[in-house]
Order: structure tokens, then C-alpha cells, then sequence
């Protein structure tokens, strides 16, 4: 029933395009993280002296596992580094730190979006179970009603991706913005490689979106079809 020609029209675009992001992370990523950063600071230390200078006394820095882990907690208000990152003095090292602080900032300012996208995540994280077992029900009962409901509830997926965007953007612009104030990238090289890491990983963010709108668009089809043959 989910897993017919009409899924491979609607995914496979979606796995090319997923594929092909992740390729040009890695290849962006590892290309910047062979240069070292002018500063001969790490991603710990350059994550340390922006949150000094940000006057972020309540943000903590920490080392993670994982390759490529880094993420904000806004709940703990703590910058958690993978190892990778933390302990690299290269120009893509200081990038991901940065945006990782740029998390930091927006949470002290009380940044918008990045609050409407916390709320979406419980909505999201029952809506992935729930849509699912809605849009079975629906097609074992044959009650379309309940299907498109599945839809609707699944939807959230694409509206999280969607809200999303703007908050790793302007992560970005912020990470940019503090790297440069605080005189850790002065080199246009330097400069250069740094944005092509931050806007390398922001297509991963697109690729996302464009993911979780063609699985929507792929459900709302089987559901219409179901109600044109009732």
C-alpha cells in the first residue's frame, strides 16, 4: 500500500538530494578542516572567548562524542562540542563553533523563531507516531476523514523543517558576525572557507524541508486517491 511506484516518484528525488547534500558537507567540511585557523585557536577556545565576550556567563562548554555532534541545550544552556571540533584548530572547527554560540545567543535574546521551533518539537516528535498509525487506520477502515487527519497531524514534520530554517540561518549570520568582531578571522581566506562550511551545512536544512514536503505530498496523494475510489 506505502510502498509502491508512486513512493519512488515522490522519494527518490528526496534520497538523491539528501545524498548529495551529505556529500558536499563531508567534502566541505573535511576540505576546511585540513586549514588551519590564523588564530591557532580550537573550536573550545574560540567557543570560550566568544561566550567571554558575549557577557554569556550562564553558557557552558563541554566535548561530546560523535563526529559532527555539536548542538545548543538551551534547557542546560550548554554548547556541547564533538571531539572533532573541540579539539581542531582548523578553519571549519571554528566555524561550527561559532554557529553552535550563535544557538547561544539567539536563546539570550529570546529569539523568536528559535522558540517557536522548541514548542514544535513535542507536537512533532508524537505527530511522527500518530500520523502514522491515523493514516493505517484510515486506509484499514477505509475512512478518509481519518486518513487525511493522519496527514494533517504528520504534516508537522514539514512545518518543524520549515521553522527551522530561519534559526540555523541566522545562527550562521550570527556566527559570521562574531568570528569577525572578535577579530578570530581576519584572513579572507580564512573568511571565505569559514562561509563555505556554514552554508554547506545550511543545505542540509533545505534538503530536509524538501524531504519532509515531498513525504507529505506522497501521503496526501494516497489519501486522495483512496477518496476518488469510495
Amino acid at each position: 500500500m506505502f510502498l509502491n511506484t508512486g513512493y519512488l516518484i515522490f522519494m527518490v528525488p528526496a534520497f538523491i538530494v539528501m545524498m548529495l547534500t551529505q556529500w558536499y558537507v563531508n567534502s566541505t567540511y573535511n576540505k576546511w578542516g585540513r586549514v588551519a585557523s590564523r588564530s591557532g585557536l580550537n573550536g573550545a577556545e574560540v567557543a570560550r572567548r566568544l561566550v567571554e565576550r558575549g557577557g554569556l556567563s550562564d553558557v557552558t562548554v563541554e566535548q561530546v562524542a560523535g563526529r559532527l555532534s555539536d548542538h545548543y541545550d538551551p534547557r542546560s544552556k550548554t554548547l556541547r562540542l564533538s571531539a572533532g571540533v573541540a579539539q581542531g584548530a582548523s578553519v571549519a572547527a571554528i566555524a561550527v563553533a561559532a554557529h553552535e554560540l550563535g544557538h547561544a545567543v539567539q536563546d539570550r535574546e529570546d529569539y523568536f523563531p528559535l522558540r517557536l521551533r522548541s514548542a514544535l518539537v513535542p507536537a512533532v516528535n508524537i505527530g511522527s507516531y500518530l500520523g502514522w498509525f491515523l493514516i493505517i487506520i484510515g486506509f484499514a477502515l477505509r475512512f478518509t476523514e481519518l486518513a487525511w487527519l493522519g496527514v494533517a497531524v504528520f504534516a508537522g514534520g514539514a512545518i518543524f523543517a520549515l521553522a527551522t530554517l530561519p534559526v540555523e540561518l541566522n545562527a550562521s549570520a550570527r556566527a559570521k558576525q562574531l568570528l569577525t568582531t572578535a577579530g578570530i578571522v581576519t584572513d579572507e581566506n580564512e573568511r571565505s572557507g569559514v562561509n563555505s562550511v556554514l552554508n554547506a551545512a545550511a543545505l542540509t536544512y533545505v534538503a530536509a524541508l524538501f524531504t519532509a514536503i515531498l513525504q507529505l505530498l506522497y501521503y496526501g496523494s494516497l489519501v486522495l486517491g483512496m477518496g476518488r475510489r469510495r
